[in-house]
């Protein structure tokens, strides 16, 4: 009996237990209910908030929404991203004589499952004529037309807004361009064509082109915020050095943390128009094929490469076979067009002694410069020092955001102070920012006076990754004085632009060293031109035939191996009569003439002239005050030969809207591949300790208002497998400088400035907050279950 008593107890407290369990159980259950509930109130309160309607956030995605590997940019809306368009680019380059034809198809992918907008940022070589653009829908093609910059630019957003497809291409410097392509809908490819025009470089008996692939993260010093007393208060004044500065920044993948993208194909087909020796690709590896004496067709091994370098082509002629001179013709709307390279010759006069040299080497070690490209600066430094004669003055100035003379002014190239050099510039080590006009200014203007009879130098060796070139091209112009300079552009993707230029306006000429091996060679090719008089007085003129401009104007100086490289615009379609170019090597004069009606025909040399004439009118730009009345012939040349300029663009349209009106569109700039052998912590500064100048240093930089620049952007996330590209921090002075400029009131602006130093920006977060909250809720009944089990299990057993 007691023990039927005691099981009846037993029972009880079991039934007791398990009642208590199943009141637990629909008390989590309904705690989960309410969770879930509150989730999908926010989400609907989200969703009916004005301006962000579940069409509008069609295109945008959260993190934890995707695959892996896609990229997110984040959107206007808190918490959503934009998934960025996919690039893939096919080259294709015919070369003809001296010129060639270049045909870049990019193909914009839209991965994502809204309606986008790419823009991409993108190189191409700075003499190159833009006069075709292309946008490939299905099976039609739809041809760009060229328009003032503005116009062009009212067209495309027209469009955009109306839903139709539309691409715009606008030149931002001679050398970076960018593409829009809008409306491209989910899992679509819009497909977009550029051509252009350029001739092959020469030198020294070389033939060669260079295509660029990357656009170099720029250094961009901060606009120059001043204060202005006036009459009635105090304004401020805000000078931008960096015209366009967020039209050429893109976004930059870590490469330690994303693979390499934009995959590029090319093929070159080569007719050289003589009888070719060695052809070789500089940096990649490449398949070759012989097509008879004259011609080769060269493509990429692997068939694609990433965009990550520039791809350069050399050639030679065969022994005895290179060509010292040629002419080609092209006849256009009752006009005709001259091409003519004529190599002069290079023998000096015996009796003319060399002048005593003082060089300024001058050398970056900025952050950009880290890696291969800090040891061919090195290496090619420490060969130009070792090269002085005991008669020579020279010095050695280094900058990145400081800058040091290693000397007090120029000295004498003893063996001593060359080996005391040297082991100077082997210590150099890159990091910092890249403050170039403190250090070239220096050069111009702080090395004291040319000696009599002396033949002042300045080599400039750099990367040239910078956004400010016209500031730096305006300090050459008017500080030179009778100096010459000499620019060495280093690494695998260097500012040809700002280097090509750089030279032109300091009468000197550029070398281009993109790996360890082309030190010795490319470094012999400058000591020859550094130690052999220039080609001076070089001119051009026709007999019996009327030229109507000839291009360059003026010629420039030349150096040993170099041609002479005209266009000209004649107003006859028939000229006769014989083009004559002369001038002088050392003290001895030289001619050369050349037969008008002996032309080859040529394809595109009117394009060739009226780049140059567009380069001609933009160099004038220190001489002339009026910026209007030099936009216009500009743009009064750009129109007439189809050319995309800095005031023109072309912009192609669709005429059918395929966007629906209730779709928004999300717009991200495509990413960029970090410069091979960049380091990315040096150039963004990631992890980076401050660098304090030792004794000695000058900083070349101006201090911002405000604190130290501040990270803009989030760090590289894998959420869920979804990349958040980590790239450069934005410049927050720029942003700070345009606040200033645009207060309604010197006041506010003063107000602006003085809170500069205390404003914290707080990171949005992209916290995948649903499924945390489910993970919690599910590791909570777990632990109510085991615990009711356990007390259950004890009840019953005793134990």
């Amino acid at each position: 009996m007691f023990l039927d008593d005691e099981c009846t107890t037993e029972r009880l407290r079991a039934r007791s237990l398990l009642s208590s369990f199943s009141i637990v159980m629909i008390t989590l259950a309904a705690l989960a209910v309410m969770m879930l509930s509150l989730i999908t109130t926010a989400r609907a309160e989200i969703a009916d908030q004005p301006g962000q309607s579940g069409q509008q956030l069609a295109g945008l995605i959260r993190p934890n929404d995707v695959n892996s590997g896609s990229l997110l940019f984040p959107s206007k809306e808190p918490g959503y991203y934009v998934e960025a368009p996919r690039l893939k680019t096919d080259v294709e380059i015919d070369v003809t004589g001296p010129v060639s034809r270049v045909k870049v198809t990019q193909r914009f992918q839209n991965p994502s499952k809204g309606w986008v907008e790419g823009t991409y940022v993108f190189p191409l070589p700075d003499n190159s004529a833009v006069d075709t653009l292309r946008m490939q829908i299905g099976d039609r093609f739809i041809e760009g037309q060229i328009k003032p910059r503005e116009e062009a630019r009212q067209i495309y957003e027209d469009a955009k807004a109306q839903g139709r497809k539309t691409a715009l291409l606008e030149q931002q410097r001679p050398n970076i361009f960018t593409n829009q392509v809008a409306n491209i809908g989910p899992g679509e490819t819009v497909v977009v064509q550029i051509e252009y025009q350029q001739t092959v470089h020469q030198s020294a008996g070389q033939f060669s082109l260079r295509f660029p692939m990357v656009v170099a993260p720029r250094y961009n010093p901060q606009p120059i915020v001043q204060s202005v007393e006036f009459h009635n208060g105090t304004g401020f004044a805000v000078q931008d050095p960096v015209p366009n500065r967020e039209k050429i920044e893109a976004p930059v993948l870590d490469p330690r943390e994303n693979a390499k993208i934009n995959p590029v194909s090319l093929t070159i087909n080569l007719r050289a128009g003589f009888p070719l020796g060695e052809v070789k690709s500089s940096f990649h590896e490449i398949n070759l094929t012989e097509n008879g004496e004259q011609s080769r067709t060269i493509s990429l091994k692997g068939d694609t490469v990433p965009a990550d370098r520039d791809f350069e082509l050399t050639w030679e002629a065969a022994l005895g076979k290179t060509p010292s001179a040629g002419l080609f013709r092209e006849v256009k709307d009752g006009k005709t067009y001259l091409l003519a390279f004529v190599t002069p010759p290079s023998t000096p006069d015996a009796t003319t002694q060399q002048p005593k040299r003082e060089v300024v080497f001058v050398i970056d070690n900025s952050g950009s410069m880290s890696g291969p490209s800090i040891e061919q600066a090195r290496a090619s430094l420490a060969l130009a020092i070792s090269k002085l004669q005991s008669d020579d003055r020279f010095n050695v100035i280094r900058f990145d955001d400081t800058m040091t003379d290693y000397f007090h002014g120029l000295v004498a190239a003893t063996p001593n102070n060359r080996e005391k050099a040297i082991a100077y510039v082997n210590g150099l080590d890159a990091a910092g920012g890249t403050e170039m006009l403190p250090a070239l200014s220096d050069a111009l203007r702080n090395q004291g006076p040319i000696a009599s009879g002396a033949l002042r130098q300045v080599v400039f060796l750099t990367d040239g990754a910078i956004g400010n070139e016209q500031q730096l091209f305006q300090e050459i112009s008017q500080n030179r004085a009778d100096a010459r300079v000499f620019t060495v552009g280093i690494g695998s993707a260097p500012n040809t632009y700002f280097m090509t230029k750089a030279a032109e306006v300091g009468r000197g000429t550029y070398t281009a060293i993109g790996s360890q091996d082309q030190v010795a060679e490319r470094m012999g090719e400058l000591f020859a031109k550094l130690e052999n008089p220039a080609m001076t007085d070089i001119a051009a003129r026709f007999d019996n035939a009327k030229a109507d401009d000839i291009t360059p104007n003026p010629m420039p100086d030349l150096y040993t191996g170099e041609p002479v490289v005209l266009t000209a615009e004649l107003s006859d379609a028939q000229p006769n009569g014989k083009l004559q170019i002369s001038g002088k090597t050392g003290a001895q004069p030289w001619r050369v003439e050349m037969d008008i009606a002996g032309a080859a025909e040529g394809k595109g040399i009117s394009q060739l002239w009226a780049r140059r004439k567009i380069d001609d009118i933009e160099a004038r730009a220190y001489e002339i005050q009026d910026q209007g009345a030099l936009d216009k012939q500009v743009e009064a040349v750009a129109l007439a030969h189809h050319l995309v300029s800095r005031v023109t663009s072309l912009v192609a349209v669709d005429v059918t809207p395929s966007r629906p009106a209730d779709q928004s569109l999300g717009s991200a700039k495509l990413p960029q591949n970090l410069p091979a052998g960049w380091d990315f912590g040096k150039v963004f500064g990631e992890g980076e300790a401050p660098v304090t100048a030792p004794s000695g240093e000058r900083k070349a930089s101006v201090e911002p208002i405000g604190a130290a620049d501040e990270q803009a952007e989030a760090d590289q996330a894998d959420v869920n497998g979804a990349m958040l590209p980590k790239y450069g921090s934005a410049k927050r002075q720029a942003a700070l400088a345009s606040q200033i400029a645009a207060a309604p009131t010197p006041a506010t602006a003063g107000m602006i400035a003085r809170q500069a130093t205390s404003s914290v920006n707080l990171p949005q977060t992209a916290t995948p907050a649903e499924r945390n909250i489910m993970i919690g809720l599910a590791l909570l009944l777990l632990a109510a279950i085991i615990t009711v089990l356990m007390m259950l299990r004890r009840r019953v057993f005793g134990r």
